[in-house]
């Protein structure tokens, strides 16, 4: 099957091939037809597997069939992100394929002035792309209208429910119209997407490409025993023996991704930080100067690295294990992307045997485990707990406020930071996000 298959028109179809695509993958094949048709989607894909052209293709095609009134401003479509990085990216999407459409779009996130979105918005765009907190901003500063939106698009749900948006996305439901397509994409499904999808959506079609919270089969997975004092020097020396251009490596906290970037570089390994802490600027930056290559590793947060998006990217390393085992899918779908294989180690201390066996129990199938010589662990050595914090206000995510208009917060915690539309309130929200 190619893409002149799929009933999309020829500004598309010239848009695609200039990109190089020839075959849609399964997930487009899929989705690309129902959404065409107008009708409401659940979809779970892994990372990678071209989800992101799956329902903006079709989407600029039901737009540019069905053009607004001359003169009209409106926001026609709404794509709601849990990350700045996945949001640009969307964005990116969006401009690739639409070049040839008559149509307008523009990305809103936290970590950035407000006032060159408010100009964007007032000259009026048919899609946006948008965080949800920034979102929740403009409309509470009256700068944005969501009252004729055609098509809701709800982009790594899962992840936006990990990170405590929830209540923000009641919020925004409540500013719609009732009458509109919707569809919800998530990598890995649970008891609560399935509840949000029941609420969300209307008689949707459900599209699986994949066995649930599954690891993809392009990724070689392997797991390092280690000291947990030694880790650093065993990454140091994979990255040096193996000859690695480019690594994304993943760090359970802020602090973790800085302090083991500058342990890196006194190592002679060029490296770059990236998580909810680092200023819009610096994050844009740093995943510039990785994909350019100027940058060897880079060194991540879960948060953060939703977005992060590179056809070729080889080795993906967690440093550490994360606290939540779906992460770890995600974590290791940076790599393998777009057809390509790639491999992902971890390395394990005693501390994260625990969490080793509940990844392995979540993707149902054994890690296999080299143990390199020269770093051997010490059976002597004890566990010790790893320290449970609330997601958001420990940086375990790379996610917080701090400026990013991205909310992190437990998903069982059921506080929600109160929001007024006072004008001192609103001035606040601004100097906090912008």
């Amino acid at each position: 099957m190619s893409f002149t298959t799929l009933g999309l028109s020829e500004p598309l179809l010239r848009a695609i091939a200039e990109q190089g695509y020839n075959e849609p993958t399964p997930i487009q094949k899929q989705a690309i037809p129902v959404i065409l048709n107008k009708q409401d989607v659940l979809a779970g894909a892994q990372t990678g597997t071209g989800k992101t052209a799956g329902f903006t293709l079709p989407l600029l095609q039901n737009l540019s069939d069905n053009t607004q009134p001359k003169g009209s401003r409106h926001v026609r479509a709404l794509i709601l992100t849990p990350t700045r990085e996945l949001a640009a990216q969307v964005g990116e999407s969006v401009k690739t394929y639409g070049k040839y459409l008559p149509l307008t779009s523009a990305i809103i996130f936290g970590g950035v002035s407000i006032n060159p979105q408010i100009a964007t918005l007032r000259r009026g765009v048919d899609i946006l792309i948008a965080t949800p907190g920034r979102l929740l901003d403009h409309v509470g500063q009256k700068t944005l209208d969501l009252s004729h939106v055609e098509c809701l698009i709800l982009d790594e749900a899962d992840r936006m429910l990990d990170m405590g948006f929830i209540h923000d996305i009641k919020k925004v439901l409540a500013l719609l119209p009732k009458k509109r397509q919707s569809l919800l994409f998530s990598a890995t499904f649970s008891n609560e997407i399935k509840a949000m999808a029941d609420n969300l959506l209307n008689a949707p079609v459900l599209i699986e490409v994949a066995r649930r919270n599954t690891s993809s089969e392009q990724v070689t997975q392997i797991v390092h025993p280690v000291d947990r004092e030694r880790k650093r020097e065993l990454l140091s020396s994979l990255i040096k023996k193996g000859d690695w251009k480019q690594v994304l490596v993943f760090t359970r906290t802020k602090h973790g991704a800085n302090r083991l970037t500058e342990q890196l570089g006194k190592d002679g390994i060029t490296a770059a930080a990236i998580h909810g802490n680092k200023s819009q600027t610096a994050r844009t930056n740093a995943l510039a100067n990785f994909k350019q290559g100027t940058v060897r590793v880079l060194v991540a947060t879960d948060i953060a690295a939703r977005g992060i998006d590179i056809d070729q990217l080889p080795h993906v390393v967690n440093f550490e294990l994360p606290n939540v085992p779906e992460d770890y899918v995600h974590r290791i779908g940076r790599t393998g992307r777009a057809g390509n294989f790639g491999e992902a180690m971890s390395l394990v201390c005693v501390d994260e045997f625990e969490l080793l066996r509940n990844i392995e129990k979540l993707i149902k199938r054994p890690i296999e485990k080299v143990v390199i010589k020269e770093f051997t662990p010490d059976p002597s050595i004890k566990a010790e707990p790893i320290q449970q914090k609330s997601r958001g206000r420990s940086g375990n995510n790379g996610g917080g406020h701090s400026g990013s208009g991205e909310r992190s917060k437990p998903r069982t915690s059921s506080s929600e930071r109160g929001r007024t539309h006072s004008k001192s309130t609103q001035s606040q929200a601004s100097r906090r996000r912008g």
